[in-house]
């Protein structure tokens, strides 16, 4: 193997002389085979001069802009890089246990790479050249090496104990950054950064209902973690309908703008009721997104009907293409299985419409759908919200 190849991807070997050395085996190091006495050894001078490439790895890394990783642990995992590279070039398994995914591996091997290249390949050290290509090999093997047991830890992780841990982690994480993207092409449409032209305001529609699709999604992974039924208001409150409405109305009026979908909502004759707002926000903006996602033309309608003094029913209609008859049974499942056998998709409407179902029985009612193909779909559920008291 020459300087910079790549390992097969089954198990990896490379000869020394006369010697075999295996380095993989499913993503982890298997047991070397031993090296005859007879093998040449490399010479110590390449050994200090991969040390002294790593040291200088170091450096960089500590002085690049997005570093912050502790001098200390950098410089220890960089001589135990060194130690693991010597023990892949004498036949031996590499000890990688102790290197931490914590510390930019990818970018230290690199790092030393570059620099052992043009210390070892360079200058006086051109006799060397075997021997030098011979660590390099040895580095490429450990890289490798490490790239498969990290995918096999994160393999371990996703079907251990903490893989809901992992995943709301994950969801968390994609949240922060979208919620800026949100806010930020909000007040550029309203061209409150400066005047925008027609063309930018709808490719910034676009940048809009794509990370509300995202934000929306990662809510959705957190809610299900947490059972799905969550209701953040322990207790029935004081709230406005109205306001409910029109908070879920500015959320989703720019994907219905960029669609040129027309977008009512209609609350109902007495608004001020005791519930639990949070819940009905969230279920409210998970079918009115659903509803503008999958309607091509006309519009979607938000209605609150009040069934009696205390009843009321919330829909959300839509002109869209209708669900087909094959997919209702699985409708609320977060995870739907495709046609072909062994094949799942990850839903974030089946999620969401799964949470929807969860929040409406956490409020006493039962979530409802009616669906023709090509005329439409409309989900409803009927809810107590009492009137607020004149004394409140």
């Amino acid at each position: 193997m020459t300087a910079g190849s790549a390992p097969k991807p089954d198990a990896v070997s490379g000869r020394q002389g006369a010697a075999t050395y295996i380095v993989r085996d499913q993503g982890r190091a298997a047991p070397p085979a031993a090296a005859p006495p007879s093998a040449p050894e490399i010479p110590p001078p390449l050994w200090v001069t991969l040390h002294e490439a790593a040291s200088a790895a170091c450096v960089t890394l500590e002085e690049a802009p997005d570093g912050g990783w502790p001098p200390s642990e950098l410089r220890a995992h960089a001589t135990l890089l060194c130690a693991a590279v010597q023990e892949v070039a004498a036949g031996e398994r590499p000890a990688l246990d102790n290197l931490s995914p914590g510390i930019p591996m990818r970018r230290l091997i690199d790092g030393v790479r570059r620099d052992f290249v043009a210390r070892a390949l360079g200058g006086h050290a051109q006799a060397d050249a075997p021997h030098a290509l011979r660590v390099l090999d040895a580095l490429e093997q450990v890289q490798w090496a490490l790239e498969q047991d990290r995918a096999h830890r994160f393999a371990a992780r996703l079907a251990g104990f903490d893989a809901l841990e992992l995943i709301v982690d994950v969801a968390h994480d994609m949240r922060s950054p979208l919620g800026s993207i949100l806010f930020l092409a909000e007040r550029l449409r309203k061209a409150q950064s400066g005047p925008v032209n027609t063309i930018q305001e709808r490719q910034l529609g676009l940048v809009y209902s794509a990370a509300f699709g995202l934000s929306s999604l990662a809510s959705d992974v957190i809610e299900l973690a947490k059972g799905g039924d969550r209701l953040v208001d322990l207790q029935p409150i004081p709230f406005s309908v109205s306001d409910i409405m029109r908070s879920v109305r500015d959320i989703v009026l720019p994907i219905a703008e960029e669609k040129g979908l027309e977008l009512t909502m209609t609350p109902p004759p007495s608004d001020q009721r005791v519930g639990y707002p949070a819940a009905l926000n969230r279920v409210l903006l998970n079918l009115t997104t659903n509803a503008l996602k999958f309607t091509a033309e006309g519009g979607v309608e938000v209605t609150a009907t009040q069934k009696s003094r205390t009843r009321v029913e919330f829909a959300v209609r839509d002109t869209g293409r209708g669900i087909p008859p094959q997919v209702m049974g699985t409708l609320f499942d977060a995870f739907r299985q495709r046609m072909k056998p062994g094949e799942y998709v990850f839903s974030s409407a089946g999620l969401g419409l799964s949470i929807c179902q969860k929040l409406v029985a956490a409020m006493k009612g039962e979530l409802r759908v009616d669906t023709a193909l090509e005329q439409g779909t409309r989900f409803s559920f009927e809810i107590d919200l009492p009137l607020v008291p004149k004394r409140m």
